[in-house]
């Protein structure tokens, strides 16, 4: 019992639990380890047991312990083995909480109504022959008027990931280098892990990779680039074309780079506020662009366009003829209906409004309290903290869950890593984000004069 109280230094709800989360990021408590009842711990400290009951209740709502009713409470095992291991940190405790900001999933109430695309899809899932060609001509046709340079060749894959998992296959080999932002999507860092191929981590700024940088990752021959040219996940960045171009044109001028590919992932699409941008504008013949559908359309459409060179899409096009054979027509059916019918193309119009003023709403409201942040574009933010865990244990005890950003950064390396960081996502705050905005800011903020007065105000 005494370890206990020796951790806490703040007896609240928040700092006992975040002087727990603390014990068992450092290993001091082990998965399967018992804590104290409610009423011993409450105790021995000298608080009421509600005060205890909170705690626990944080630390159960971000997956840390678990209650086990008459047996007692207890620290949780480790997340399901058969998701890959990045996946396993973002995917965490699915118990009911308040507030969620931790999924970056779109608000499932701004996604467009399927209802009368589903009335024009045939009622027979039919296809004329299993070699014809695999996306419908009426989608082909919009998909090449609206792609942001003169692709060769655009194919329909089964979303984003399957998009980047099929180029990389065709692009890089074991033991190969990969340029990667930092912070950047985890599991493009699980696909690369278990492809053995090394990856090169990036910074990013408020417009994208940052050129000095990138030139630098450049002398070491990366067979390929990824990168989130709008809405960049985690931290909302989206590429400016000033940038776009200078990134084409160091790429363009280095001669250890001379067989790199870029592969680019614009995830968010018609939900981002920024202008649609590629690297292929200036090198159509080196850039692969995957276009996603999820967050703007539907997450379960499970769909995204992938175009670039011939050389490269057809030979993605050929091996998926020797697995799925294509994406299924009916989806695509879906999709072109979504994106020509003017009801559809409204709905999404409104939610990208919509996602600009929570995102503009959340930005103002964390200038307000101190935190000096950018806008995001997109559904998400990324704030620098003190301590990851314990924001997340605060954020938690306010009934709050965000994701911790240490999966997102790309450095397998504490020591290498920039620091401390949450992703909230901005997407999903309906209603007065004040409250969420103070509560976030507690968090964020290191202890002090100012933190202490914020803390006052939301309790």
């Amino acid at each position: 019992m005494q370890i206990f109280i020796d951790e806490i230094e703040r007896r609240t709800p928040a700092g006992i639990a975040a002087a727990i989360g603390r014990m068992i990021r450092t290993g001091q408590l082990a998965p399967g380890d018992r804590l104290p009842t409610v009423r011993q711990f409450a105790s021995e400290l000298g608080v009421s047991p509600a005060t205890i009951s909170h705690a626990w209740q944080a630390l159960s709502g971000i997956g840390l312990i678990a209650s086990r009713g008459r047996s007692g409470t207890f620290v949780l095992e480790q997340a399901p083995q058969w998701l890959p291991a990045r996946s396993q940190s973002m995917a965490g405790h699915q118990q009911a909480t308040r507030v969620d900001l931790s999924r970056g999933t779109p608000d499932p109430l701004l996604l467009p109504a399927l209802g009368p695309a589903l009335s024009r899809v045939s009622q027979r899932a039919v296809t004329p022959s299993y070699q014809d060609f695999p996306v419908i001509p009426e989608l082909l046709a919009v998909l090449i008027e609206s792609w942001p340079f003169p692709a060769e060749s655009i194919t329909v894959v089964d979303g984003a990931l399957d998009a980047i998992s099929r180029s990389l296959d065709q692009v890089t080999r074991f033991g190969d280098r990969v340029i990667v932002e930092d912070p950047g999507f985890p599991p493009f860092f699980d696909l690369l892990d278990q492809l053995g191929v090394e990856r090169i981590p990036v910074p990013v700024d408020e417009h994208g990779i940052e050129p000095a940088a990138f030139a630098a990752a450049l002398e070491l021959s990366p067979a390929a680039v990824i990168l989130q040219p709008r809405a960049q996940n985690p931290t909302g960045a989206s590429m400016t074309a000033e940038r776009a171009e200078e990134l084409a044109g160091l790429l363009a001028g280095s001669e250890a780079a001379a067989h790199t590919i870029v592969i680019e992932d614009d995830h968010s699409g018609e939900i981002s506020i920024a202008p649609d941008v590629s690297l292929g504008r200036w090198l159509p013949g080196r850039v692969l662009h995957v276009r996603s559908y999820s967050k703007s359309h539907g997450p379960d459409l499970r769909i995204a366009a992938l175009g670039g060179p011939a050389r490269l899409v057809d030979r993605i096009v050929a091996r998926r003829m020797l697995g799925p054979g294509w994406t299924s027509r009916m989806l695509q059916t879906i999709l072109f209906e979504l994106l020509t019918n003017g009801e559809s193309i409204a709905q999404v119009s409104e939610a990208r409004r919509i996602y600009f003023a929570r995102q503009k709403a959340l930005a103002d409201a964390l200038n307000e309290f101190g935190l000096g942040v950018h806008q995001a574009d997109g559904i998400n933010t990324w704030l620098a903290v003190p301590d990851e865990r314990d924001a997340i244990v605060q954020l938690a005890a306010a009934g709050i869950r965000v994701a911790g950003g240490s999966s997102f950064l790309a450095s397998d390396s504490a020591s290498d890593r920039p620091g401390s960081f949450i992703r909230v996502t901005a997407a999903a705050i309906e209603g007065d984000v004040a409250p969420i905005a103070r509560a976030i800011a507690i968090a964020a903020r290191p202890p002090g004069p100012g933190a202490h007065s914020l803390e006052t105000r939301w309790t």
